[in-house]
C-alpha cells in the first residue's frame, strides 16, 4: 500500500520531501506532480524500480524514459551537449520539455535506447519536483503517469491512489497539475525533430503549431 503524502504545491514541506527521498533511496517508486502532469519516479540506480515503471506504463526498453534533472549542469553530466544545444536548453529550461540527447558513460546502458544510446532529459518548472531533486541530490528516472489503455494521464492524488495503491510506494499529492504531457524534442537530429507536441511552447524551436 502506497504512503500518500499531501504536499503543498508551492511551498512543499521539508519533512515530506525527506520521507519521499528515503523511500526512493530504498528502491521505491513514487508518483509526483510536475509542471506538465503527474509522473512516475525512481532513483537512477534502482534497476527493479525502473522495471516496475516500465511494467506500469506498458512500455519496453525502446521507449525513452526521462532523466529529470535539477539544472543544466546535471544534464551536461549525463548527456553529450554541444554549444548550440546548450544555448537552446538554457533558453527554455526550466520548463515542460523533454529533450532526447545522446547519453554519456555516466549512465547505465539499461537506461539508454538500445540502438540509439539516447535518453530523455528535462528540468521541471514545478516547486515539488525541484525541491525533491534538491533533497535527493541526484536526478530522478521518470515517465508520464499514463496507464495502458488510458487516453490521458492521471491528474488527482485520490485517483492515483485508487488505481495504483498496491503498485506504488509513495504518492506525493500536490493537487491537480494538468493532463497535458511535456513537449518532446529530439536534439540528436539536425534540425531538431518534434517527437510530441505537449505543454511546452513550440515557438523556440520554429515548429509549426
Amino acid at each position: 500500500m502506497a504512503r500518500t503524502l499531501s504536499i503543498h504545491p508551492d511551498d512543499p514541506q521539508p519533512r515530506l520531501l525527506a520521507q519521499t527521498a528515503d523511500i526512493l533511496r530504498e528502491g521505491g517508486v513514487a508518483a509526483l506532480p510536475t509542471d506538465s502532469c503527474y509522473a512516475f519516479g525512481c532513483c537512477l540506480g534502482e534497476k527493479d524500480a525502473m522495471e516496475r515503471i516500465r511494467r506500469l506504463r506498458g512500455v519496453d526498453e525502446r521507449h525513452h524514459l526521462t532523466l529529470m534533472c535539477r539544472d543544466l549542469s546535471q544534464i551536461a553530466q549525463f548527456a553529450h551537449v554541444d554549444n548550440a544545444q546548450y544555448r537552446l536548453l538554457k533558453a527554455v529550461t526550466p520548463g515542460s520539455y523533454v529533450f532526447i540527447l545522446e547519453g554519456t558513460k555516466e549512465l547505465p546502458r539499461r537506461l539508454l535506447h538500445p540502438k540509439r544510446k539516447t535518453i530523455g532529459l528535462r528540468v521541471p518548472d514545478h516547486c515539488v519536483a525541484r525541491a525533491l531533486l534538491d533533497e535527493l541530490g541526484e536526478p530522478l528516472l521518470t515517465s508520464t503517469l499514463l496507464l495502458p489503455g488510458d487516453e490521458s494521464p492521471l491528474t488527482e492524488g485520490w485517483e492515483i491512489r485508487d488505481r495504483l495503491d498496491d503498485a506504488l510506494d509513495v504518492i506525493l499529492d500536490g493537487g491537480h497539475c494538468g493532463v497535458e504531457p511535456t513537449t518532446v524534442v529530439d536534439l540528436t537530429r539536425q534540425p531538431p525533430e518534434l517527437v510530441r507536441a505537449g505543454r511546452g511552447s513550440l515557438a523556440p524551436f520554429g515548429f509549426e503549431g
